[in-house]
């Protein structure tokens, strides 16, 4: 099989769909006013920002009036950990979160542990999970917030995130709930009310949307500490003038979305291609088997994996060695899974997006038993 370009790193970023690139144009050409401001090109600009936020909210099951608009989901977090730590600090001083957080939630508590919070990571098991009783051990009645991701970033694996507001109940806590659904708005189902999250951000481009714009749901009621000052945009929460040509591209992204529809397509997919990676010797699958299946996370044993990525790079095929964000750094995630460094040092993240092809999977299974084969010399 002979394949042009094979784009398999959809965790890192996706191509933008046809609707979000539509939007875009009409809000850089057209609909290109201020929102803040009164004549008739703000006003048209402000329906096209109130449409926007109605859209994700409605994604969310939320109301329009939580939903504020960011620079995507690295300043969503940043908002939401050092708003609700800093609003609610005289109640406590514990924040947990989990040892496999995505670095922008990983080092903001780096920054609450040097100015003085009591910092509980909470340690996964070998699939990459937090257990629930680790969870209910650690809140107790000085926790001020819980930081959770709903999907790991680098293996898929889906967090116990519904179980923090039933643990936060039982042990009469004070604490606010962040969840970071960046990798899980648009692939799974998502209820802000059942979730029970105080907090959640999401993020535009991976969805098929552009880079530069993501959102933040503030639970109606609850109060955050700005950490920044303007004109009082996004009701003070986020203020600047508000990226109108990113946030119309969102809107599309979002119009755009089939997430039971492509959950069922790509859990088909993903199960075929575990199935024939696992027949290869010399593959490991390291993402459990009820991960998001739009992310797998494989080793090609005892090859390192920046020369497999340079390799598949030559045929075309992009894929990434663990998170994006973290580039040139041993893998947190794989660590605290408690994975061999043989294993860590030849990891390899495949993430697919609802266009995603068989014909695409079946071409990285036969490049990677040419790896094996044709790497394996080299050595």
């Amino acid at each position: 099989m002979i394949m042009s370009e094979c784009y398999l790193d959809n965790s890192a970023t996706t191509k933008p769909c046809k609707k979000a690139v539509e939007n875009m144009l009409y809000a850089l050409e057209t609909c290109w006013g201020n929102p803040s401001s009164l004549h008739d090109k703000g006003i048209e600009a402000d329906e096209l920002l109130l449409k926007a936020r109605k859209a994700v909210a409605s994604a969310l099951s939320a109301n329009e009036k939580e939903i504020y608009f960011t620079s995507g989901g690295t300043e969503g977090n940043n908002l939401a950990i050092f708003g609700a730590a800093y609003k609610n600090r005289r109640k406590g001083n514990r924040v947990i979160t989990t040892a496999v957080e995505h670095p922008s939630v990983q080092k903001a508590f780096d920054r609450l542990q040097n100015e003085g919070f009591e910092v509980v990571r909470l340690k996964t098991d070998p699939f990459g999970r937090v257990s629930k009783e680790d969870l209910y051990e650690a809140i107790d009645e000085k926790t001020v917030l819980v930081s959770m991701m709903y999907v790991n970033n680098e293996v898929g694996a889906i967090e116990p995130v519904e179980e923090i507001r039933k643990a936060v109940r039982f042990k009469n806590s004070p604490a606010l709930i962040h969840v970071d659904a960046v990798q899980a708005f648009g692939k799974l189902p998502i209820n802000v009310r059942t979730l029970g999250a105080d907090l959640v951000t999401v993020s535009s481009h991976k969805i098929h949307g552009p880079k530069g714009v993501g959102a933040i749901y503030i639970r109606d009621g609850v109060k955050l500490q700005s950490v920044a000052v303007g004109g009082g945009q996004e009701r003070d929460i986020r203020p600047g003038t508000e990226a109108m040509p990113n946030i119309a591209g969102f809107l599309g992204a979002v119009e755009s979305l089939t997430v039971k529809e492509s959950l069922q397509k790509l859990t088909k997919l993903r199960d075929e291609f575990t199935d024939k990676l696992r027949s290869v010797e010399g593959i490991t699958v390291n993402s459990p088997d009820d991960a998001l299946p739009y992310i797998v996370n494989l080793s090609l044993n005892k090859l390192n994996s920046e020369t497999v990525l340079n390799f598949m790079s030559g045929m075309g095929i992009y894929v990434s060695s663990g998170s994006a964000c973290s580039k040139g750094h041993k893998s947190p995630v794989l660590t605290a899974m408690g994975l061999s460094d043989e294993i860590i040092n030849s990891s390899i993240r495949v993430s697919l997006s609802r266009y995603t092809t068989k014909e695409e999977l079946d071409f990285f299974v036969e490049a990677s038993e040419k790896a094996l084969k044709t790497l394996a010399k080299r050595r």
